[in-house]
């Protein structure tokens, strides 16, 4: 149900809320694509300038609900795993589990001799990485509140964001060694990239559970605040990107993350264009007339 993803538009920024407590946010097929739909409305809408995605109740997301319909894109169903401790009746990882009723979209149900080498790839590819396309292509920052747990694709959703705050209760959890999987989502594309290839593989080799603060000293987190503090300071830092200079926002965002690819002068002649196509906006010219004119500059986006 597409209330299961709250939206409203403030002050330019688009809020995302996953409002399913009772499930710790676990993603359905909707849910995904509505989130796929609303990042791809707020990067082609000049009225919105910012993204803000968070969750209600303990949880942040506990990944992928794998007893949800295969839905657009291909989800798996049937089965169902709880993080331990947490009492919830929902799956963390999104990749079918063989031998637990779990079926990705037009494949058989392991065991049947009908399944095609591909239909687990194909499941993943229309549906965990989507979104977490969504949100690393989105044109605007996009600025995570975790609240609480963060599990399996939820954790990737939120270190898929430009900006990650947390409160003192948040946790982030590799769940799919517990499964016997191989992490999806992106996990094995983020982790690295944030925290580096020995940590990334102590976080994937172990699934331990992440808190808050060892979360903001591996680099996953920007900011802990307490829990109380975490809303407040969600919408101070995003009405602070909100009132930015949008394209240039945007082309920063793309220039950072096609460095962690390329190499040095294909970076190097992405910054250059960057900067060509920014000084055609009108928050660059604003902004060096502000610089000259000893006055704060006033960006609208454009």
């Amino acid at each position: 149900m597409t209330g299961d993803v709250r939206h409203e538009v403030c002050d330019g920024v688009s809020y995302l809320t996953l409002d399913r407590p009772e499930a710790l946010n676990a993603l359905t097929p909707d849910m995904r694509e509505r989130l796929i739909g609303l990042l791809a409305r707020a990067s082609a809408d000049p009225a919105v300038r910012a993204v803000v995605l968070t969750g209600t109740g303990r949880g942040f997301c506990a990944g992928a609900d794998l007893r949800g319909g295969a839905g657009a894109g291909g989800r798996a169903t049937g089965g169902s795993t709880p993080v331990p401790g947490d009492g919830a009746r929902t799956a963390e990882d999104s990749t079918p589990v063989p031998g637990d009723g779990a079926q990705g979209a037009g494949a058989a149900a392991p065991g049947d001799g009908a399944r095609v080498v591909g239909d687990v790839a194909r499941v993943l590819r229309l549906g965990a990485q989507r979104l977490i396309a969504a949100v690393l292509d989105c044109e605007k920052p996009v600025l995570a509140a975790v609240n609480g747990t963060a599990a399996g694709l939820g954790a990737h959703l939120a270190l898929a964001c430009d900006l990650v705050l947390a409160a003192e209760s948040a946790r982030f959890i590799e769940v799919f060694v517990r499964r016997g999987l191989v992490p999806d989502g992106g996990g094995a594309y983020l982790l690295p990239r944030l925290a580096g290839p020995h940590r990334a593989k102590e976080l994937m080799f172990f699934g331990d559970a992440v808190d808050a603060g060892r979360a903001e000293r591996l680099g996953l987190v920007n900011l802990v605040v307490p829990d109380a503090e975490l809303a407040a300071t969600a919408r101070a830092w995003a009405a602070r990107l909100a009132s930015g200079p949008t394209r240039a926002l945007a082309l920063t965002k793309q220039l950072v993350n096609a460095s962690l690819d390329d190499g040095r002068a294909a970076a190097f002649a992405a910054e250059s264009w960057a900067q060509e196509i920014n000084m055609t906006t009108r928050d660059a010219r604003e902004g060096l007339r502000a610089f000259t004119e000893r006055r704060a500059p006033h960006f609208d986006g454009r």
